[in-house]
């Protein structure tokens, strides 16, 4: 089985969740789905950072399923939102691993921080911090927030502000900050731990419709990226299979 597996412009890593566990012990790390990819087709600056990441891990049902059908099928989806916790309770015993939150409404990211500290057994997450609206392109709150990430001397950043915004950020900013070893986008896991967003139910995460229920509990939100904006991935998937898919940025 490769060790890549190639989906449109981006190359996955064909990791199991116990591989992947085991060797993400530094870099940054990108989890794509559908909407993610098709993000890819259209954001340069964006499909920049990616080529950057360290890894780049599939992060859907969906797309999982299609590499199946282009004969390279990948052999785990690990979504961004169980990795956080399991990389949390894998290193519940290593005090030197701790983790800076960034993201949430105001009191979110600390109703995160309690919970999954209190799962883990230890303070995992030692700072955590909700950044004001539009803070990315502030340059002296994200210098300040820098000051702060460097200062807490955690060595994980979880940054949870939404896609591409906080790729954009960490990647931006991470040769700033040398103490962070590892860097999870973790979009909207932050609310999930706080209890604030219910997650999908696991039988519909693992048929693939997890974007469905997420569609349905926030329509104003997320029906034009699941049923607009997502739609012409079924078409550059079916140029991928006949040969004819080419990458905009190439």
């Amino acid at each position: 089985m490769s060790d890549k597996v190639q989906l449109l412009n981006i190359a996955f890593d064909n990791l199991s969740r116990s591989e992947l566990l085991a060797r993400f012990e530094h870099g940054f790390m990108l989890n794509p789905n559908v909407d993610v990819l098709m993000k890819l087709q259209h954001d340069a600056a964006f499909y920049a950072i990616a080529r950057q990441a360290d890894y780049v891990i599939c992060d859907s049902q969906i797309l999982k399923m299609a590499s199946t059908l282009l004969g390279t099928p990948i052999r785990e989806k690990i979504s961004g939102s169980d990795f956080f916790g399991e990389f949390c309770a894998h290193h519940a015993a290593n005090p030197a691993v701790t983790v800076f939150l960034l993201g949430g409404l105001e009191g979110v990211a600390n109703k995160a921080r309690r919970n999954v500290n209190a799962r883990v057994g230890r303070d995992i997450i030692t700072h955590a911090h909700s950044p004001s609206f539009g803070f990315e392109q502030k340059q002296a709150e994200s210098l300040a927030l820098v000051e702060q990430i460097n200062a807490s001397g955690c060595t994980v950043l979880a940054i949870g502000v939404g896609c591409p915004k906080q790729e954009k950020w960490a990647c931006a900013w991470r040769h700033a900050m040398p103490q962070i070893r590892q860097i999870l986008c973790i979009g909207a896991t932050i609310d999930f731990e706080a209890g604030n967003v219910p997650r999908a139910p696991r039988w519909m995460s693992r048929v693939g419709l997890e974007w469905l229920y997420r569609m349905a509990a926030a329509p104003k939100r997320l029906l034009r990226r699941y049923l607009v904006d997502g739609l012409p991935f079924f078409g550059l998937l079916l140029k991928q299979r006949l040969g004819r898919y080419r990458n905009p940025f190439a």
